[in-house]
């Protein structure tokens, strides 16, 4: 017999958990991968989408089940590194197209320049992680990035959430923290400028999925804290900077980065009293003219509960919870049932 039944407050819990996985296809990216379709002829390309950014894919992207884990590109203020559009537009291109267009994202105007820690570099490197891949945040603490470039020593990179205590910038994009050398959220050193005169390494946005990289730092010798990257800014030339930084994150063969979503639980306590749900309109419970088949439970009526139904104002269905077994009730029996909805 359908019975309905209206919760109250007390019968509604929510409740809210993060739930931490890996961001790339595996814990440990180790090894990195491009697509042909982005390669660039650095004679003749003004606006191939290779000048802007290069997916980077967890194994051969022809190859099957290959998937796009994050995305490099590189910035300069002044369009270095890149050829200009056109001719007649020296210093309008890729490079500082990608430069304002983050300058935007984080600061909401075209004025304002990156600055790391005081330093404000030329140019700036960005991994901006594929969207489908963080769900809500990336987890604070657990980037690390290491860098190589075949020279002595490589850098190991990470946000600064734990040195910092989780306090953070707020932007246009969220929260910022540093990039410092170091490892799990925790810098090496008291200070934030790990290279001389070049500020800090660069600028962490969890809320949006997106690394930004202090050129200068990069570029600083490995004795003095860098990776001897070599960036080149000239002008209205396609210095392919993009893949000096992908062959740097490929020879570093490291990148662990996790991935934060929060998951909302709605409790909703179904409480079947003795006086309630005693009886079925299961055929084989009554016949056809609403009769029990049965007399001897007229008096003693046995039911079992097997489903529940959650129905809104308009008695319209709209979950089904069901039992992992039936659920025996009569009189002398009542019923605490926990369904949970995530959503």
């Amino acid at each position: 017999m359908a019975t309905f039944t209206r919760f109250s407050t007390d019968d509604v819990v929510i409740t809210t958990e993060k739930v931490f996985t890996n961001t790339f296809s595996s814990n440990t990216l180790t090894a990195v991968y491009t697509a042909s379709t982005q390669n660039v002829d650095i004679n003749n390309d003004r606006t191939a989408s290779g000048l802007f950014y290069k997916d980077v894919y967890d194994a051969a992207a022809a190859s099957a089940g290959s998937e796009i884990q994050y995305a490099i590109s590189y910035g300069n203020k002044a369009g270095s590194g890149s050829k200009s559009f056109t001719d007649a537009d020296v210093g309008i291109s890729a490079t500082k197209t990608i430069y304002s267009q983050y300058r935007s994202l984080v600061y909401g105007d075209e004025t304002r320049n990156f600055t790391f820690n005081g330093h404000e570099p030329k140019g700036i490197y960005v991994l901006n992680v594929e969207r489908a891949r963080y769900k809500q945040a990336l987890r604070l603490g657990s980037l690390n990035l290491t860098l190589g470039t075949g020279a002595p020593g490589t850098l190991h990179l990470t946000d600064d959430s734990a040195t910092s205590s989780g306090s953070a910038v707020l932007t246009n994009l969220g929260r910022q923290y540093n990039i410092v050398s170091g490892s799990s959220g925790v810098r090496l050193g008291d200070n934030l400028t790990q290279v001389t005169d070049s500020g800090s390494y660069g600028l962490f946005y969890p809320d949006a999925g997106i690394i930004i990289l202090n050129e200068d730092t990069l570029d600083a010798t490995a004795a003095d804290g860098g990776i001897g990257l070599a960036t080149a800014e000239s002008s209205n030339t396609n210095d392919e900077n993009i893949t000096k930084l992908y062959n740097a994150i490929g020879t570093g063969a490291s990148f662990e980065l996790d991935t934060q979503e929060d998951i909302s639980s709605q409790f909703y306590f179904v409480r079947a009293k003795n006086k309630d749900f005693n009886y079925s309109t299961n055929a084989s419970y009554i016949d056809a003219n609403g009769n029990l088949n049965f007399t001897s439970m007229i008096d003693n009526p046995v039911s079992y509960i097997t489903t529940v139904g959650l129905y809104n104002d308009a008695n319209e269905l709209l979950a089904v919870a069901k039992m992992s077994q039936p659920i025996t009730k009569d009189f002398t029996k009542e019923a605490l049932i926990k369904v949970k909805l995530d959503y």
